[in-house]
């Protein structure tokens, strides 16, 4: 019995395991399957990859300080971030991965990489 590509319906030439015609059709059946199923998924992930590259090219040495209107001038979008951390103290920072803020007092922010 000869097996055919799931992506094109063509006859498979070739080793025994082999499981699509060409590498056109296994990338195209794998992008298929791959691919963000929601738009959502995928400009949640554009925005916290953007507010990552901000947090990174404004703190190049680990801990800096900045003000508000400097993040929302580069498109910085607060509501997106992948972490909370809660000190002992009560103070909150937020965190892109291992890139964080911390509210401060004036509409300025502390920028920190977690190690």
């Amino acid at each position: 019995m000869q097996k055919k590509c799931p992506e094109c319906g063509e006859k498979i030439v070739g080793r025994i395991d082999k499981k699509f015609c060409s590498d056109y059709c296994r990338n195209a059946h794998n992008n298929k399957i791959n691919k963000d199923s929601k738009n959502l998924i995928r400009n949640t992930n554009n925005r916290l990859r953007k507010n990552y590259r901000i947090l990174e090219a404004l703190n190049p040495n680990q801990k800096t300080k900045t003000s508000r209107a400097k993040l929302i001038e580069r498109g910085f979008d607060f509501n997106y971030f992948t972490s909370i951390y809660k000190t002992k103290a009560g103070t909150i920072y937020y965190f892109i991965y291992d890139q964080g803020y911390l509210p401060l007092e004036g509409d300025f922010y502390a920028l920190v990489k977690r190690e």
